[in-house]
């Protein structure tokens, strides 16, 4: 979470955009709605030197909302540069179709989202060690995964709103006594 990966041969720019509500459109209605998106749309923020920034002229693509910078590809890697903290997680957005980050490792392996918590719920009552291990392992699914986990309704599986949010604050302990070193996404549950 410290910079954004390289662009794809058919990516020429990254186009950072300005305002929330810009970002909230192109996650909700475009991003969630896409295959090769998972089904999924992420808001970030982060602070860049202004300095830095104050080289690209901020274009207007639509509305006076739709504000976004264009970085060069080939510039991307300065950007990163001028990234100061990490790169944080605001948002999420979930289509129907959306699996989650599939973790390769341990009793989370090749679990979609919705049956990653579900195990995780399960396996607390009796050996919450071992939900501290999955968690370890499985840090990048966990994250990646977290902002759906907390908006979902689990209830068909047995886990009303209020386990779930008692789950999910488990996991947030395990999460910082493993001191991964990024924070999870803040969450309203």
């Amino acid at each position: 979470m410290h910079k954004f990966p390289p662009r794809l041969a058919s990516q020429p720019i990254f186009y950072p955009v300005a305002n929330i509500s810009y970002a909230r459109q192109i996650a909700g209605d475009w991003n969630m709605a896409d295959e090769r998106s998972g089904f999924a749309g992420f808001v970030t923020s982060f602070d860049v030197e202004k300095s830095y920034l104050s080289k690209f002229e901020p274009h207007v693509v639509g509305s006076s909302e739709h504000l976004e910078y264009w970085i060069p590809a080939e510039d991307l890697g300065e950007f990163n540069a001028a990234i100061r903290g990490l790169i944080r997680l605001e948002e999420g957005f979930f289509g129907a179709n959306f699996t989650g980050s599939i973790p390769d490792k341990s009793g989370l392996k090749g679990r979609d989202a919705m049956a990653q918590f579900v195990m995780l719920y399960e396996t607390w009552d009796y050996s919450s060690f071992d939900v501290t291990c999955e968690v370890s392992v499985n840090r990048k699914s966990v994250f990646l995964n977290w902002l759906f986990w907390s908006q979902h309704d689990f209830s068909k599986f047995g886990i009303g709103q209020e386990q779930r949010g008692m789950m999910l604050g488990h996991l947030r302990e395990v999460w910082a006594f493993s001191q991964i070193g990024v924070p999870l996404p803040e969450t309203k549950h």
